[in-house]
């Protein structure tokens, strides 16, 4: 198991309104600066108009394809009833998810070749905060 990492937060600035972040370095730094072994981490997103996934990171075409899709599937103006103006934003989050947790070995990430870890921006740009915790 790891040994008692706890709960660590990185901040991410976006700089969209809609955007993919790639996080999996700094999850990756928050799991060896906490001295973690083997165990699981769980990476959160405490908004309610962004998320946390894990997808392809070696051709950026796929986060902007994921990101095209998902503004045709939840168009920005679609008659919403919420006053922000923002609840395309909180249905991609829904779609999306707060968190994932990946499998930690010998305080390495266990993700497949092509995997990063990902901040979702759906209503940015803004300062986020994710919560990394084993």
């Amino acid at each position: 198991m790891m040994a008692g990492m706890g709960m660590r937060k990185i901040s991410v600035r976006t700089a969209a309104r809609e955007q993919m972040v790639d996080i999996t370095r700094q999850v990756q730094q928050a799991v060896q600066d906490g001295g973690g072994a083997d165990g699981v981490v769980t990476v959160f997103c405490p908004h309610t108009t962004a998320a946390v996934t894990i997808n392809e990171n070696a051709d950026p075409d796929v986060q902007r394809d994921v990101l095209a899709y998902l503004g045709r599937l939840i168009p920005r103006e679609a008659g919403f009833r919420h006053a922000e103006g923002n609840s395309d934003s909180h249905i991609k989050t829904v779609l999306t998810g707060p968190s994932v947790q990946v499998i930690v070995e010998g305080g390495t990430l266990m993700l497949g070749t092509w995997q990063g870890i990902y901040l979702c921006e759906f209503d940015g740009p803004r300062n986020r905060e994710v919560w990394i915790y084993t």
